[in-house]
């Protein structure tokens, strides 16, 4: 298993951010603003998986591209960047010890508190 910082959902996200698509409501309560099995299955289902990959700040490149096990760290709902999810993000990532992942969601949280 390999964790690599996905680029297209940091980039992704740094353009949400800049057109001001970003909810700071509920700074610690990223499990109740994450989106559900439901809702990621309808997302896939209408955008694919690319799409899907660029909610996810990494990837583990010995999974499936078309498996949701692949991508890991969300930050947002599909609509919106979520300060809630990229702090979670980058806990999870030290918890970790990736520090990339944590270093790119902490570039991100700094982008959000900038605004």
């Amino acid at each position: 298993m390999t964790i690599h910082v996905n680029e297209a959902a940091v980039k992704n996200a740094r353009s949400m951010i800049a057109a001001g698509k970003i909810d700071t409501s509920d700074s610690d309560r990223w499990s109740s603003s994450k989106p559900d099995a439901k809702a990621e299955n309808a997302f896939i289902e209408k955008h694919g998986w690319s799409e899907y990959a660029k909610w996810h700040l990494a990837y583990d490149d010995s999974e499936n591209d078309e498996t949701k096990g692949r991508y890991k760290f969300p930050f947002g709902d599909f609509t919106r960047v979520h300060r809630s999810g990229v702090i979670a993000a980058e806990q999870r990532a030290a918890s970790e010890h990736d520090r990339a992942v944590q270093k790119a969601a902490a570039d991100l949280k700094a982008l959000i508190d900038e605004d």
